[in-house]
């Protein structure tokens, strides 16, 4: 393939997804984002996740979203991300948007886990060194914690994009009074505070409930929804029982046989109903739902095959949702 086949290619590429301005800042990020949280760890399939972030990039996905204990075991998801860089991705570094977190156990003792200087500090180092990068794009907090003062969590992320280990920084988890704290922190000292990642989906209302996201609206502050999909539950693999391959039947930590009620499988049921009549799938409407208001840049997607990938990323091109559409969607998750 000479220069001008890779360009045209590079063009096409582009051309298959919508790029969104993050906040008031001058990134954008594309529309659907690639998720590691699941099926990139040491148990999981190499040459799938290969054909899956190949899939991704072809497609336009240009973030693949981390954090330091992905897996299982921890840092073996980042740990992937090094090697598929080594393999592939190294030339098109500079058309990546790579993003980390810390805040979660990590390892043993008390310097592992929470929001203390010496925990982030030693995390972005040991992610770096992880995934084979000199930095990556955005640093996150990965949580709250309410017994380290918010001045030297944010401090740390200050000192990480100082020292060239990260171009911007985030927060993930964060409700809105420590998101208003930290960016009026991080603002006051010239550091590029860009995007809160928070749990968003048609079941998940907690930022509109705790007013995230009128705030990062008003703040010019980007949100990126991770479980959009509700773990699994907003698509079609759970209308008629639990498949023996499914996230449930597999991995049990996050999504349980008990949060499949009669009353959540009928609401599965009728809303799947309802994409239907607008010719998508339910997993394709939810996230187009997610999307469909300004404040959220992104959507991050997780999958375990890359035909998954493909079929999410027309959410990115789907139409807008009528007024009927909306109240019916609010009715049938009992918010009519």
């Amino acid at each position: 393939m000479d220069h001008a086949d890779i360009y045209a290619a590079d063009e096409e590429r582009y051309e298959r997804m919508i790029y969104n301005r993050v906040g008031r800042s001058g990134l954008k990020f594309p529309a659907v984002s690639l998720g590691f949280w699941h099926n990139f760890g040491s148990r999981d399939n190499y040459d799938n996740m290969r054909a899956m972030c190949r899939t991704a990039f072809d497609n336009g996905i240009t973030q693949f979203d981390l954090a330091n204990n992905y897996g299982p075991v921890y840092g073996s998801a980042e740990e992937s991300l090094g090697r598929l860089m080594k393999d592939d991705f190294a030339p098109y570094r500079d058309e990546l948007l790579i993003t980390t977190k810390a805040g979660y156990d990590m390892w043993e003792g008390p310097y592992g886990d929470h929001g203390s200087r010496k925990y982030l500090m030693a995390s972005i180092d040991q992610s770096l060194r992880r995934m084979k990068l000199d930095y990556v794009d955005i640093f996150y907090h990965h949580r709250m914690d309410k017994e380290t003062p918010l001045e030297e969590t944010m401090t740390a992320l200050v000192d990480i994009v100082r020292s060239g280990k990260a171009l911007y920084v985030g927060v993930s988890n964060y409700d809105r009074e420590y998101t208003e704290k930290a960016v009026r922190f991080l603002r006051e000292q010239h550091c590029p505070v860009v995007v809160n990642q928070r749990r968003y989906s048609i079941f998940d209302r907690t930022i509109e409930d705790d007013g995230v996201k009128a705030y990062c609206k008003e703040a010019g502050i980007g949100i990126i929804a991770f479980s959009p999909l509700a773990q699994g539950m907003l698509t079609d693999r759970y209308l008629n029982g639990i498949p023996e391959d499914s996230r449930i039947a597999r991995d049990g930590r996050f999504l349980h046989a008990a949060d499949l009620t009669e009353e959540r499988i009928s609401q599965i049921r009728r809303l799947s109903g309802l994409a239907g009549q607008r010719g998508q799938t339910l997993a394709q409407m939810a996230l187009s739902w997610v999307l469909k208001d300004d404040e959220v840049c992104s959507v991050l997607i997780g999958a375990s095959k890359p035909q998954q990938i493909t079929e999410n990323i027309s959410a990115a091109w789907s139409a807008g949702f009528t007024q009927e559409e909306i109240a019916a969607i609010e009715e049938i998750c009992g918010r009519g």
